[in-house]
């Protein structure tokens, strides 16, 4: 078998039976030669460049419908809330049940690719997506709808790791970057134009629909992928290593567990602090596992590829800033400037169109130049555009808030495939299963983790702006403020209007100062870009496993 090096990648040819092939460079390694199983050497084949566009448009319906979940219920969570008669932290458990399992199954997804087949998978995961959607609209009560969250978060999950896997096995390596390009159209924008088809959905339709809308899509992408997507061999032989899932998975479940409920529970509870602790703990033997099994349920020599590596990073920088602004811009628009849900979601549509716009021209910039310098330019966007967001305030106009939106959205897609792309393709083609699944994995720990870490920022500055503004009006004694006195002869209801336009401006500049971090860390993943490939990426210069 010829051997790769951590660092390099192939694809895999398509013959026109549906069979994974392998490209071998015209000049011979030693391992290769040595081994005597190498394939003659032979150029890559014109037909797969003209095979590969309608089976990543289906990869690509099936990736935004599984990512569009994460976000489209967020908006329907207060109105759920209402309808089942249940409390604001009840309520979460529907968003955050969905994300410890997400968490749970994706490090199992590169070994089922592995058993039944990429297309088999895939098809199977569309299905089921599909299927317990229906059954999360018709929950009549909030346990009933946690337990079909649950079950849609196992092909949820799987879904995400299997499509992005299947673009590395058949698209050339030569328009890999065009092609993540429009993959990120599933990652990126979807959590960006949620709150809009959410809220319109809510408000002038049903909550259900959040729901049921993917009956239709997955029916159709499951039509589509079992016709079009070709058929990957899996690799049978390898045993499922059950210790080593059951070490992962409680990692990623203690882990997404404690930065879900850190700020309810407190961050220095004693049941956050095990968690952490458990979660550390748990990431340790299953490397110990890894590093000891014969078939290990992920290959950590993935993280000997120092552009992985550093992806990975730059990914956790982008990923915390993304859904700390997808996630604080609606509810200072909804909370600070009385916008209903549909209305929040029109004022986030530009800033999702420019990164539809833009997606595109990322991937064919990383086909000419590099990962480099599109993650440079894209970065530091990111930094302005969250350094700008940061001048939010109760009577910010919306049209410079749109702006602001829209240079920030340009950054994240100029940047955020051309990252992803430079690691996985570094990596040799026989793990890039555990590429796919470690990349998945630190974009929901990084996007959970992040998340919970401003909001414990954000909930802290707000109680001590709050108290401070608060000592400042007086009410009592000879620094009586007249407006407070007349306000309180109205009795306690004269004092709402005071107490609310307060604590908008309190909101307002913790989002600020939330934005303000969200703008360093755009600025340390530019610093950080220059540790990325520079020039046009290699092509067809690496050995296949035959």
């Amino acid at each position: 078998m010829a051997s790769s090096r951590v660092g390099e990648a192939s694809v895999p040819e398509l013959t026109e039976a549906g069979s994974v092939q392998s490209v071998i460079p015209a000049t011979p390694t030693p391992s290769s030669s040595s081994s005597g199983h190498a394939l003659p050497a032979r150029p890559p084949q014109q037909s797969k460049e003209k095979g590969w566009g309608l089976p990543l448009a289906i990869l690509i319906v099936g990736m935004f419908m599984s990512v569009l979940d994460t976000s489209i219920v967020n908006v329907a969570i207060p109105v759920i809330q209402k309808q089942f008669g249940v409390s604001t932290d009840q309520a979460q458990w529907i968003t955050t049940s969905y994300s410890l399992c997400e968490g749970v199954v994706v490090p199992a997804s590169a070994w089922l690719g592995d058993r039944i087949g990429l297309r088999r998978l895939y098809i199977w995961s569309m299905l089921g997506f599909a299927a317990v959607s229906a059954l999360c609209g018709l929950s009549g009560n909030l346990e009933t709808m946690v337990l079909f969250r649950i079950l849609q978060a196992i092909p949820g999950g799987v879904i995400q790791v299997t499509c992005l896997t299947m673009i590395y096995k058949i698209v050339p390596p030569q328009k890999i970057g065009a092609a993540m390009g429009l993959f990120g159209l599933g990652v990126v924008v979807a959590p960006g134009i949620g709150p809009s088809l959410g809220g319109y959905l809510v408000e002038y339709v049903d909550w259900r629909l959040i729901y049921y809308i993917n009956v239709p899509i997955g029916i159709l992408g499951t039509i589509a992928a079992a016709a079009v997507l070709p058929h990957i061999a899996g690799a049978r032989g390898h045993r499922f290593d059950l210790p080593g899932f059951v070490c992962i998975a409680a990692a990623c479940f203690a882990l997404l567990l404690a930065t879900s409920e850190g700020p309810t529970w407190g961050w220095t509870s004693y049941s956050i602090l095990i968690l952490f602790a458990a979660a550390i703990n748990l990431i340790a033997l299953f490397v110990v596992r890894v590093l000891q099994s014969e078939h290990p349920l992920l290959d950590v020599s993935v993280f000997a590829s120092r552009p992985f590596v550093i992806s990975l990073i730059l990914t956790v920088f982008l990923c915390s800033g993304l859904f700390a602004i997808v996630f604080y811009i609606p509810q200072f628009l909804q909370n600070g400037q009385s916008l209903t849900p549909w209305h929040t979601g029109l004022v986030l549509v530009p800033q999702a169109l420019m990164m539809v716009i833009l997606m595109p021209v990322a991937g064919r910039l990383y086909d000419r130049f590099g990962a480099r310098w599109p993650a440079l330019g894209g970065s530091l966007l990111v930094g302005v555009g969250s350094l700008l967001l940061s001048r939010v305030n109760v009577d910010i106009g919306r049209p410079e808030l749109i702006l602001y939106l829209m240079i920030w959205a340009s950054g994240l897609g100029v940047a955020m495939m051309p990252i992803m792309t430079g690691g996985i393709s570094a990596l040799p083609p026989a793990v890039i299963n555990s590429g796919s699944t470690f990349s998945t994995l630190t974009q929901r720990v990084a996007m959970a983790l992040g998340l919970a870490i401003l909001t414990a920022m954000a909930t802290t500055q707000q109680r001590q702006l709050m108290a401070d503004r608060s000592a400042l009006l007086s009410g009592q004694g000879a620094n009586a403020n007249p407006q407070i006195l007349d306000m309180q002869k109205q009795g306690p209801s004269g004092l709402v209007p005071l107490w609310e336009q307060l604590q908008n401006h309190v909101a307002a500049q913790t989002y600020s100062n939330v934005f303000l971090v969200c703008g360093v860390l755009g600025f340390l993943a530019a610093a950080m870009s220059f540790l990325l490939p520079a020039g046009t990426p290699a092509l067809g210069e690496k050995p296949m496993v035959h």
